[in-house]
């Protein structure tokens, strides 16, 4: 049986994310953190890991990001997955005055929050939260989740929906110590750094544009190590075992200090609201 780690209780967004890109008979291994979640599967305890790096509607996971740098996987899958955020509790929407959720979810649903005027406590993960509201059984006291977690852990659905936007869609990257062979409509994940001069990210790009190489993101983060210094990281069309991408990954390692190639795997596409 395929073994997949996520962040979260057991009803987490991630969790759902596993189960789609695999099956349902996958066994889902829980983690309290995204590091927790790559260890279990450079260790062995799982065979793969699943982590959400940008969301429509928040952005980019920082901490997924900085976690990737320093991983020894790689990226073998994506996902997009469609977030359809509850509100979950004991008591009606006009008893409740403070909202638990993961700080995605709580962004997420910022417009929803504010119009009713409730006070926020982050919480480690979505499903989590339902469990602390069940735990609390307070009416004034709801959470942010999914409805299946409110299935899993039987507290009720206040209102449905809710989240700023009905496109809400979270990008989950699938990780493993193997790697993904070509299918013919790949993506590749890379990291860099490069000096900071001028010209010094222009060259990089020149490189994609003279491959004819499609960028599909283009992210940057801090190094942590260097004061205003950052590490990039780019998705972009092919696979790194073709002839031309290879080139050009040769190419453009000689520009910059340090380049990682996170994986490839084949291109996913946006599901559409309504698809099975």
């Amino acid at each position: 049986m395929v073994r997949v780690s996520f962040q979260g209780e057991p009803g987490a967004y991630s969790e759902a994310a596993a189960r789609t890109f695999f099956d349902d008979t996958v066994k889902t291994i829980p983690a309290q953190t995204f590091s927790e979640v790559l260890e279990n599967t450079s260790s062995g305890k799982t065979d793969h890991a699943v982590i959400p790096v940008e969301n429509s509607l928040e952005g980019s996971v920082g901490e997924s990001y900085d976690l990737l740098y320093s991983t020894d996987l790689n990226a073998i899958g994506e996902i997009y997955h469609r977030i359809e955020h509850c509100m979950i509790g004991v008591g009606k929407l006009k008893d409740i005055d403070t909202i638990y959720s993961h700080p995605q979810a709580l962004g997420q649903c910022r417009n929803f929050i504010e119009k009713n005027g409730m006070k926020t406590v982050p919480t480690y993960d979505t499903a989590g939260s339902v469990r602390i509201v069940r735990e609390l059984n307070q009416k004034n006291v709801a959470c942010i989740a999914s409805k299946m977690a409110s299935e899993i852990y039987d507290v009720p659905v206040i209102a449905e929906n809710i989240a700023n936007k009905s496109n809400n869609y979270t990008r989950f990257l699938v990780l493993s110590k193997s790697t993904s062979p070509k299918s013919g409509n790949d993506k590749t994940s890379i990291i860099f750094s490069i000096k900071h001069e001028p010209g010094s990210l222009f060259k990089i790009i020149e490189n994609f544009h003279r491959n004819g190489t499609n960028l599909t993101k283009i992210e940057s983060r801090p190094t942590r190590t260097s004061i205003w210094e950052y590490n990039f990281y780019v998705d972009f069309e092919g696979h790194a075992d073709s002839p031309e991408i290879s080139q050009m990954l040769k190419d453009i390692k000689e520009c910059t200090i340090f380049l990682k190639i996170l994986g490839s795997y084949p291109s996913t596409r946006l599901e559409s609201p309504g698809s099975s």
